[in-house]
């Protein structure tokens, strides 16, 4: 049997809000390396999903849907001072949930910042009310009177959350592979001084995700390796991305906000409809699927360099996923049903076949030289063999859970956090066992590359790295 440390003892109990996907495959992880018992660990689920996984461990399972009016009702006997509540549900407001364990001394973690239902497609709300940017910026607001309260840590998954620790580890490998000389940065100043100096235009979360089951997906049915709702939710958001201070071609759909910290602009078209170019190590270039994330926005405003109030550096964030191939079936699916979801949802998992990977990580563009790519080339295979209710995917984003979790419990007046703000080598020494291979690489592509052999484009050729040249129209 593996030997598995145990990072931290936890005195306190640990409520799980939603337990789907990532909600199952957290628990074995933290059973393995926090210091607590099955006894101390309640379930809150909106439905019966997951409760053999929680039987096998002894765990507590009450089947409740949290909703504004059953809130405080239901969670009240739960959480208390000293305790935690994780969120890995969907339909239930993340902001609701943030004030209450402030309000009870407890911890909080979650993986995005979630409204209560119709938050994200409510066509009575202006659209810029409903992106990411302006979730973040509410929950931001909760942070004055958080400040030495109990630490709640915002959109801490693989991405949004492990990604923003990559992309600082991927900022020194470039400093030392350029042979720019630089002491570790220490604070928010620093590394977005750092990213300045390299001149960093653009990164990418870029993800391909290979793995594929032999009973393949069917029409009417909706597959993917993760959370369907989850996927559906997010992909029906406008599609966001930090804006560059390089961008000089603003989009023609494109919005700016007139509230919040302004690092970020949203299209007027979901990021199901909206595909950029990016690069992989593994996959190569590819189309993917400008998806809207929380990193997208806090990794550009975090690494934001301001003369008084004028911005002199910024670079472009996004995120571009190409889901496992059913899951883009599913997608192609959905939007030309007009985003009516389809009556079948699947979740890829005992199924999946031997050999495909998640390949999740960073590329940073545009410096000296041209790109590079840090992350994590995680195959089923491997995953099977790490933790139990696992894939490729859901592990990467299980093991950032449950490293939150733990800093969080070492860290526990540190109010409301992001993950830019919180310790990457910390992070990632809990995260690298359960990652398979983690690698950097550079590249000399670049969106230009190949352009052109079919028809004439109207690109940017002076500067590659605008957005102009990396989305697909």
């Amino acid at each position: 049997m593996r030997d598995h440390k145990v990072h931290v003892n936890f005195s306190g109990r640990i409520v799980f809000v939603g337990f789907g996907s990532i909600g199952q495959g957290v628990l074995p992880l933290m059973m393995r390396h926090i210091g607590t018992s099955a006894d101390r660990i309640t379930i809150v689920s909106a439905d019966e999903r997951g409760i053999e996984v929680a039987r096998h461990f002894g765990v507590k399972f009450i089947i409740q849907p949290v909703k504004p009016e059953n809130l405080r009702t239901l969670l009240e006997p739960l959480v208390g001072e000293g305790d935690f509540l994780v969120n890995v549900s969907v339909d239930v407001s993340s902001i609701a949930l943030v004030q209450f364990c402030q309000e009870r001394g407890a911890l909080y973690l979650d993986t995005c910042i979630e409204p209560w239902p119709g938050g994200y497609t409510d066509q009575s709300v202006p659209a810029a009310r409903r992106t990411n940017y302006a979730l973040r910026e509410a929950a931001l607001a909760l942070r004055d009177g958080s400040k030495g309260g109990p630490t709640a840590v915002l959109t801490h998954g693989a991405n949004p959350g492990l990604v923003s620790h990559f992309v600082k580890k991927a900022l020194l490998d470039i400093s030392a592979a350029t042979g720019v000389k630089t002491d570790e940065p220490n604070s928010r100043e620093g590394w977005a001084a750092l990213a300045k100096k390299l001149d960093v235009k653009v990164i990418h979360v870029a993800e391909r995700d290979t793995q594929v089951s032999p009973v393949r997906k069917r029409v009417g049915e909706f597959v993917n390796t993760w959370s369907v709702d989850g996927f559906v939710s997010e992909g029906c958001q406008p599609c966001e991305l930090g804006w560059g201070s390089h961008e000089r071609h603003f989009p023609a759909d494109g919005n700016r906000y007139d509230f919040g910290r302004g690092s970020s602009i949203f299209l007027s078209r979901p990021g199901a409809a909206t595909r950029v170019r990016t690069w992989t190590p593994k996959a190569g270039n590819f189309h993917a699927f400008a998806i809207t994330h929380g990193e997208s926005i806090s990794i550009s405003d975090y690494l934001t360099v301001k003369e008084g109030d004028a911005v002199s550096y910024r670079p472009t964030v996004h995120y571009s996923y190409h889901p496992c191939d059913d899951a883009v079936l599913s997608v192609h699916e959905f939007v030309g049903r007009n985003y009516v979801m389809q009556s079948k949802q699947r979740i890829l998992m005992d199924e999946i076949s031997s050999g495909g990977i998640d390949e999740l990580g960073v590329l940073l563009a545009g410096h000296a030289k041209n790109a590079y790519w840090y992350g994590s080339q995680l195959s089923i295979d491997e995953a099977r063999q790490l933790c139990p209710f696992n894939n490729a995917t859901s592990l990467q984003v299980c093991v950032s859970v449950l490293s939150g979790v733990i800093w969080a419990m070492e860290n526990p007046r540190r109010g409301i956090v992001e993950p830019d703000e919180m310790d990457y080598r910390r992070n990632l020494e809990i995260c690298m066992p359960y990652l398979g291979p983690v690698v950097g690489e550079f590249t000399d592509w670049n969106p230009l590359t190949g352009r052109e052999s079919l028809f004439t484009e109207d690109l940017d050729r002076e500067d590659p790295w605008q957005f102009k040249n990396v989305r697909v129209v």
